[in-house]
This record gives C-alpha cells, sequence and structure tokens, in this order.
C-alpha cells in the first residue's frame, strides 16, 4: 500500500522511523499494542515527546508553532506512527479546535490559547453532542444567556470523549431561541475548573469509561471566550467538524489493524491450513485492503485541499463513512480470525495459558477492539446522516 515517494520524502521517512525507533518509549508501544487504556500521564507524555521535536501539530502553519507539513508528509508521519503502536495524539485541541482559532478566534485568543495546546498546559475536550441533539446537532438546547461581562450556561453535553481528564471544553451554546436553530449557536471556552460543572463517566460495552455527561449549572462564561461573533457558532462548528471527519478516517490506524489481521490469519489454522489461505477469508481481507488503498489516495487528496486553506466539504463525509466501515471490517475480520481466543476483554484473561493460543499481544484486545469501535459508525456525526448530507449535495436539495 505504498506511494512513489520522491527522493526527499524517503528521505523524510527515514527521519520519521528514526525519530521513533529512538524516541517512542516501549512502555507505550506495547499498552497500545496490547489494548490497554492509556493514562493520561501516558498521553502527556507522548505529547511533549512530540512537541520537543516539533511534530505535535503537523497540519498547524509554522506561525502558530506547527511544522506545516505536506499532505504527503503527514501521510507518511500518520502511517509510521500507526504501525510503530504510538500512542494516538489527543485530538480534541491539536486538530479540531486549533484550526477553528487560527480561522476565527480574535489575535488574543491565538496568542493565548495555541501556546498552551502545544505545551500540554491545557486539555481540552468536545462540548458539542446533548442527549436530544447528537446527529441533528442544530437541535442543542444548551443555553448560554449574557449577563454582562459574562454569559451563564445552563444545560447539559454527553459523550465527551476524556472529559474526566480535561480541564477545558469548547461548547456550542445556544445564545438566541427566537432565530432558525442554525442561526442563535454561539461557540463558547469554557474552563472546567469553573463552579457549576459536574462530570459523570459512561460506562460502554467494552468495560471502559472514556466518555463522559458533562453538566452546567448556572456557570459564568467570560465574553471574551466567545470565538469569533455571537450566532455564528454554527458556521464555526461545520468548520471543525470537517477536520474531525476526515481524522475519523483514520487511515495509519485501519493500516495497523490490517497488518494485525494479516499476523493472526498467518498463524491460525483452519480445516488444517493457515485461516489466510481460506478463499473466503482471503477475499474479505483483499476487498477491504482495497478499499483502504482507495480512501488513502482519497484522504490525501482532502488534506492537499484542507492545506491550501480549503475546509474540506461533502468529501470529508465520505470519508467519514468508508473509513469507519473499513475500520469496523478489520475489526470483525481480527475477532474471526482469533475466534474463541477473541473472548477475553483484556489480555491479562489469556496471560499464561498454553502455547496453542495465538500471542495474547494479538488475541487479547481483539473483542475489546470489536466492541468499542461499534461507536464509529455514530460519533462525528452518524453514518446517516452523512450519507443524507453526501446525497443532498451530490444530487441535489431533497426532503
Amino acid at each position: 500500500m505504498d506511494l512513489s515517494y520522491s527522493d526527499e520524502e524517503l528521505a523524510f521517512r527515514d527521519d520519521v522511523h528514526g525519530f521513533l525507533d529512538a524516541h517512542l518509549p516501549s512502555e507505550l508501544s506495547d499498552k497500545v499494542r496490547a489494548g490497554i487504556a492509556l493514562s493520561k500521564a501516558d498521553h502527556e507524555r507522548w505529547h511533549a515527546i512530540l512537541n520537543a521535536k516539533g511534530w505535535l501539530a503537523p497540519n498547524w502553519p509554522k506561525a502558530f508553532g506547527g511544522a506545516e507539513w505536506n499532505a504527503v508528509q503527514r501521510h507518511i508521519f500518520e502511517d509510521a506512527c500507526a504501525l510503530a503502536y504510538a500512542p494516538r495524539i489527543v485530538p480534541f485541541g491539536l486538530s479540531m479546535l486549533g484550526p477553528v482559532l487560527q480561522k476565527f478566534g480574535s489575535k488574543a485568543q491565538q496568542n493565548h490559547w495555541l501556546p498552551r495546546i502545544l505545551s500540554g498546559a491545557d486539555w481540552w475536550c468536545q462540548g458539542y453532542s446533548e442527549p436530544g441533539a447528537g446527529s441533528d446537532l442544530a437541535s442543542l438546547t444548551t443555553a448560554a444567556v449574557r449577563n454582562g461581562d459574562h454569559y451563564v450556561v445552563n444545560g447539559q453535553k454527553t459523550w465527551t470523549t476524556l472529559g474526566q481528564h480535561a480541564n477545558m471544553i469548547f461548547c456550542l451554546v445556544r445564545t438566541d431561541k427566537d432565530v432558525k436553530q442554525q442561526e442563535g449557536i454561539s461557540f463558547l471556552l469554557i474552563d472546567m475548573n469553573t463552579p457549576g460543572i459536574e462530570v459523570r463517566p459512561i460506562v460502554l460495552l467494552d468495560g471502559g469509561a472514556e466518555v463522559n455527561e458533562v453538566w452546567f449549572t448556572d456557570v459564568r462564561v467570560p465574553v471574551e471566550n466567545l470565538v469569533g461573533e455571537e450566532n455564528k457558532g454554527w458556521t464555526y462548528a461545520k468548520y471543525l467538524l470537517t477536520h474531525e471527519r476526515t481524522n475519523i478516517a483514520g487511515v495509519g490506524f485501519s493500516q495497523a489493524g490490517l497488518a494485525a489481521v494479516k499476523r493472526i490469519a498467518k498463524s491460525e489454522m483452519a480445516g488444517g491450513r493457515p485461516l489466510i489461505e481460506n478463499p473466503h477469508f482471503a477475499a474479505r481481507l483483499a476487498q477491504v485492503e482495497i478499499d483502504l488503498m482507495a480512501m488513502s489516495t482519497t484522504n490525501l487528496r482532502i488534506i492537499s485541499r484542507a492545506a491550501a486553506g480549503q475546509a474540506p466539504g461533502v468529501e470529508s463525509s465520505m470519508l467519514k463513512v468508508k473509513g469507519t466501515i473499513i475500520r469496523q471490517e478489520i475489526n470483525d475480520l481480527a475477532r474471526r480470525a482469533a475466534g474463541v481466543y477473541a473472548m477475553p476483554f483484556a489480555s491479562e484473561a489469556v496471560a499464561g495459558a498454553n502455547d496453542a493460543l495465538p500471542d495474547p499481544l494479538q488475541a487479547g484486545p481483539v473483542a475489546k477492539q470489536y466492541f468499542n469501535n461499534r461507536k464509529l459508525s455514530i460519533f462525528g456525526g452518524s453514518n446517516e446522516i452523512q450519507r443524507q448530507i453526501i446525497a443532498k449535495s451530490m444530487l441535489g436539495g431533497g426532503k
């Protein structure tokens, strides 16, 4: 699944691999490989290593402290990190809020918040979805009422990923109830330590609690924490979501997952032969690899447009849908390849078993990843809604 790289790009790839070999801590890569949840300290450690190298924000302009890499460089870096089992960089500050502040934030907001994202001084989470406003985000009801030099916020957000670690949250709030839904929304930056904020964990099917409910009761937010103009937040939200959906495609993670499936299928036997030689399994494996190659090329085109200052359009919805389908198919193939050994949720459950079992680092996380990644069809805008967006954009109008 390699591209035809120039000499300069090949040299860059060698630099990336050399950096990962020298600076990616084995304690972190072993955890990622084994499907063990990373702690806040683990994330912060890798964040700091990349920041010291100047590689933490590949998509940011150099003027804001980013690496300002082109699309191919980003592809090379993300592919290498995924295959090396590097921790995924938490995207909320770097990949979501950062681009919004760079395009719509005030100079004061850029000068204050962007360096803090890079340094790790702030851990951001995203306050978008609500119990009654998920895919139909414009129906959100969390309200912010202007009171002097503050907004007073009341309401609830849900599915807030890693909100238990965050000290800051960027939120969509309703600031005008008397206009069309999309026209009465604003974009606020809120300190999670403000009185009136409560974070409640949500336990998921795999037993983890990476998502949360966040409750706001008379939370006072300084007016200077409004990004852009009041009631223009929907414009900023759409810009952010196109970046989020492009990232959700997860090309590098799919490539790493596909490599893991092949390793398992080569060692597991079916009918006296390696599973990878089973015609039905091999056909499914080949199809997902073809789909991944096509998506990787499309992803590069969209990233290149974004690097040129263009926010991705309907293509980001296409990537979101196809990317999640591919990742879920790879998870299912891994589950089928590991068979009964995929049943434990934790790698510790198969440790010490007899030699007939696959490597626990392969079998242990399979079920957990399979169950956890069922969410991919829903977050970032459900696939059903994304298909409607694609249809309306490509075929026109529609109801």
